[in-house]
This record gives C-alpha cells, structure tokens and sequence, in this order.
C-alpha cells in the first residue's frame, strides 16, 4: 500500500470536493430565492451530503498519518439558469467520474480508502444519472412544466 498516493488522492478530492459544495449551496439559494423550493432544497442537501464525504477523506488521511491541508480551489462560475447549471454540473461528472474510477481500482491495495472512494464514486455516479434524468425530463415535457415541479 502506497500510504502517499492514497493521502494525495484523498486530499485532491477533499479540496475539490469542498469547492464543489460550497458551489451547490450557493446555488441552492440562488434557485430557492428564485422560488424553485425543490431544486434549492435539492442543492442544499447535496452541498450537505458532500461536505460528509470531505469530512471522510480528512478522517481517512489523517488514519493514514498525514495531515490535511486547507488548500484553495479555483473559482467556479455562477449560474443563475437551473437548466444551465444542471449541464454544467453534468459536464464535470462525465469528465470526473471516469477518471474517479481508475484512481479506486489503482488504490486497491489500500482497502479503506478503496472502500471510501468507491462508495464516493457510486453517488457520484447517482448524481450524473439524477442530472441527466432531469435534462431528459425537461426535453420531454418541457422546461416550464419541468420549473412547475421545482416550485
């Protein structure tokens, strides 16, 4: 088990991840103050359940005696448009969760981690299917039937 390459994965995903986060809360707000309630609910959840995962990384580097860093993030856009959001956060998760899944089979001698990252690939997995179950949603009965059910 290579101790290093598990802690710089893990710290890579703890501060992109956190970014990310900090991202769907933003734009939780943005949609809820726009009046869609179920997309900024929807948002704030994620932002939630993502920052439990950065709360897992931090654990798992610091089991495996590293320390964690406070590292900073590049700006991200803000979108006030939830359709455009929605396309851009899908953009990232097919760039993202292939190269998510090569990195957990090359950290699968370092069980843990291999079981963190794993279980981390699956959600993300679940929220690409969720984006475009929505994009198809909206193609098939139409971008304000589709913002009616968001209200």
């Amino acid at each position: 088990m290579d101790k290093q390459k598990s802690i710089a994965a893990l710290q890579a995903y703890a501060t992109g991840l956190a970014a990310q986060s900090l991202q769907h809360k933003v734009e939780g707000k943005i949609f809820a103050d726009q009046g869609f309630t179920k997309l900024g609910e929807k948002y704030a959840e994620h932002a939630a359940e993502e920052m439990g995962w950065v709360d897992q990384f931090i654990e798992r580097i610091m089991d495996l005696g590293g320390t964690p860093k406070v590292e900073s993030a590049p700006e991200m856009p803000v979108f006030t448009d939830p359709v455009a959001y929605i396309k851009a956060d899908l953009e990232v998760s097919h760039r993202e969760v292939p190269n998510l899944q090569q990195l957990v089979l090359s950290l699968e001698a370092d069980f843990k981690t291999y079981d963190i990252l794993r279980a981390y690939a699956l959600d993300e997995e679940e929220d690409m299917l969720w984006s475009e179950t929505q994009l198809d949603l909206i193609e098939k009965i139409g971008l304000q039937n589709w913002l009616v059910k968001q209200l």
